[in-house]
């Protein structure tokens, strides 16, 4: 099996469950849950997973989503594909953390930066940076926090793939999916593979 080094992204329920912070139908949800998450199961394979602490305060965002102890902060991922620690941010590119981050009775802090901090998580989930190791993002969104992942990841040295069956954009609109992966700025710092590409490794 070619593929072992996966990470998801922000599949939590304020995005993927009707009535959440943020929903929108997203075909890569029925994908995820019918046919990645069982993949995932009968391999033993496990993913790293980024989710979110969208909580007020958030400089240059006022909308609150994905509160700690909510619903919407939920993952989908059931536990047993999910390696351990899972990494949350608070805005869109996962280096951005904060004081009391997933502490659902803390007073949030306002956003900084951790970067040596983020790639001692990603040492420890899919192995240190500069040495062009493949790594599989999905999630949502493609125009949004999957490409900032893709872009943070890209730098640091890593080979980055995006399962295109496995990621939607914020609109969930297909067309407007296809021009995204297909086009920059995301064709700028990822490759698109397919879910033949994963199965016939």
């Amino acid at each position: 099996m070619k593929y072992q080094n996966f990470i998801s992204v922000d599949l939590q329920r304020d995005f993927t469950d009707q009535g959440g912070g943020a929903y929108k139908p997203r075909p890569a949800v029925d994908f995820i849950t019918t046919t990645l998450i069982p993949y995932f199961q009968k391999n033993s394979l496990k993913t790293a997973e980024i989710i979110s602490d969208y909580r007020l305060p958030r400089l240059g965002d006022r909308r609150a989503l994905c509160a700690p102890g909510s619903c919407g902060y939920e993952s989908i991922l059931p536990d047993n594909i999910k390696k351990q620690p899972i990494w949350i941010k608070c805005m869109n590119s996962p280096i951005w953390v904060r004081d009391n981050i997933g502490n659902a009775t803390g007073q949030p802090g306002i956003p900084y930066q951790d970067g040596p901090k983020f790639q001692l998580w990603l040492d420890q989930m899919v192995g240190p940076m500069n040495k062009m190791l493949e790594v599989i993002l999905f999630g949502l969104t493609s125009d949004c926090c999957v490409l900032s992942t893709a872009q943070e990841l890209s730098w640091r040295g890593y080979k980055i793939l995006i399962l295109k069956e496995a990621v939607d954009n914020a609109s969930g609109d297909q067309k407007e999916k296809d021009m995204i992966l297909n086009n920059p700025p995301l064709k700028n710092w990822a490759s698109i593979i397919s879910w033949n590409d994963i199965i016939n490794s």
